[in-house]
């Protein structure tokens, strides 16, 4: 009861005036930042965080939240119109939102978008306020051997994503985990795989520079070319009916939708996770339990499902140990952290106790936020899908252009802008040769957090792989990632026995 209390007044705090009127700005700026590629939450809470000085310090954060949760809705917006992620959490709903919408499902994939992001942040926000204390101290348990098992088991669920063809993926998780290997030495410090002492791969290769490139440019070109310039983007109509239709057939994604929200908010709340995996991994296990794998990435609106309630349930799981332990979930939170710090407030446990109308404030305005986003999201769709119906003359160059500006903005640096045009034409010849796109861009995400795991638990074990497996969270983890592992061969071997057997 007391914690039903204590949000009580964090409504009453929420819905002031000023609170309610940020809560509405945010959410709307949000979604234009999200949609807009290379921006993203990080960039559009850093750049709007000198405004938040204008107003109290409740009233700062319930703006920058708000952002934050408008910018994980609009994410979706340019990967299924454009095919572009808008942001590196939504590069998984790229994969079956685009498909859609060149089908003339653009509607109905932006529908499922909205709604899954709604589910999963609410899910989220019920589970940040009912277990702030005790999921935290699970989180705190995680150290390197349990993140790293957690990172194997999601590339466990790569081999999912490749359909029936494991050599082709296996062959493109190896060239995603090289390309996320450029850079310096995690320990050492030195140079490695920094082609031709080109001074711009000494920060590594950055992951949405390969994802827009990917999914932007090559998708792009592969479209010119299979049209023969005649291209046809999409015939999608928008409708009240529809719209219904689409909320009504989304009633039997309600397990997806679950499996993705509790997935992505435990993800979320590991230290420096963050969003993005957690996205990856719900997009992969929902493949992986499947009845029909082989339709995801040919536009199964499960596929946009998993990763969209997963990302903004993890966006929710990400702010738990930053309010309770004074550690940034992800990237973004690690701003409202810096922001919290600038307005007087110490992050940690005692903030609950020292500052009960600031964090309950909060809590409560992430509710609105959610509420205010779906509905901002879903009366956008008809100018959502204006954009598709634009003449593909005319669109293409606008692409491009996003595509360069999307490049260019996270490094500032033009290196990245030719290295994005190099991987689009990669990613062209992906397509043309059947090789898949989804296991390499995942593998450069989860390399870098892989690699880090990996050393330091051999450190401690004194080169001992079995660190994995005597620690009671990283060993269920590590049997499970196995067992993912061998389930393929198995089946391969099973359906080899199989056919001679009904032959005979």
């Amino acid at each position: 009861m007391e914690i039903l209390d204590l949000l009580l007044n964090g409504f009453a705090i929420a819905f002031e005036p000023l609170n309610l009127t940020l809560i509405i700005l945010g959410c709307t700026v949000g979604l234009f930042i999200g949609a807009m590629p290379g921006l993203g939450s990080v960039n559009g809470v850093a750049i709007l965080l000198p405004m938040t000085f204008l107003v109290p310090p409740t009233g700062a954060i319930i703006f920058l939240g708000a952002i934050y949760y408008g910018a994980m809705y609009g994410g979706a917006i340019s990967s299924i119109m454009l095919g572009i992620p808008g942001a590196s959490t939504a590069v998984a709903t790229t994969f079956d939102g685009r498909p859609m919408a060149l089908k003339g499902d653009a509607d109905k994939a932006l529908v499922a978008a909205a709604t899954a992001s709604f589910v999963g942040g609410s899910v989220g926000v019920i589970l940040f306020t009912l277990f702030a204390p005790p999921l935290a101290e699970v989180a705190l348990t995680f150290g390197a051997p349990e993140i790293f098992a957690l990172m194997l088991m999601a590339f466990a669920t790569f081999v999912g994503l490749g359909g029936d063809d494991i050599p082709k993926t296996l062959f493109s998780i190896c060239i995603g985990l090289v390309f996320g290997a450029v850079g310096l030495d995690i320990i050492s410090g030195e140079p490695r795989l920094v082609f031709f002492d080109i001074p711009g791969f000494f920060h590594g290769i950055n992951f949405l520079v390969l994802a827009i490139g990917i999914y932007g440019i090559g998708e792009m070109l592969w479209t010119i070319e299979v049209s023969k310039g005649d291209v046809q983007i999409s015939q999608a109509t928008v409708t009240v009916d529809r719209v219904l239709n689409s909320l009504r057939e989304l009633a039997g994604t309600w397990k997806t939708m679950l499996m993705g929200s509790f997935l992505g908010y435990f993800v979320g709340i590991l230290p420096a996770a963050g969003a993005t995996p957690g996205a990856l991994m719900a997009y992969g296990v929902a493949k992986t339990t499947a009845r029909d794998p082989e339709s995801y990435g040919k536009g199964n609106i499960n596929g946009i499902i998993a990763p969209e309630s997963a990302n903004n349930a993890a966006s929710t799981g990400a702010m738990l140990p930053m309010l309770t332990l004074g550690i940034p979930g992800s990237p973004t939170t690690a701003i409202l952290l810096g922001g919290m710090v600038i307005w007087g407030l110490e992050p940690g446990p005692l903030v609950f106790t020292d500052h009960p109308d600031f964090v309950w404030g909060f809590i409560a305005s992430l509710y609105a936020a959610n509420l205010f986003a779906l509905v901002i999201n879903i009366a956008f769709i008809p100018a959502f899908i204006w954009v598709l119906k634009l003449p593909f003359t005319i669109l293409a160059p606008i692409i491009f252009i996003l595509c360069i500006v999307g490049g260019f903005v996270p490094t500032l640096d033009m290196h990245d802008v030719w290295l994005m045009l190099l991987f689009g034409v990669v990613g062209y010849l992906m397509r043309k040769l059947d090789y898949p796109m989804a296991p390499a861009v995942l593998a450069i995400v989860l390399g870098p957090l892989a690699e880090p795991a990996l050393r330091q638990s051999l450190l401690i074990s004194g080169g001992s792989f079995s660190i994995f497996f005597l620690r009671p969270f990283a060993g269920v983890i590590m049997v499970l990632a196995i067992i993912l592992v061998i389930l393929p061969a198995l089946k391969i071997a099973y359906d080899k026995f199989k056919k001679p057997a009904e032959a005979g």
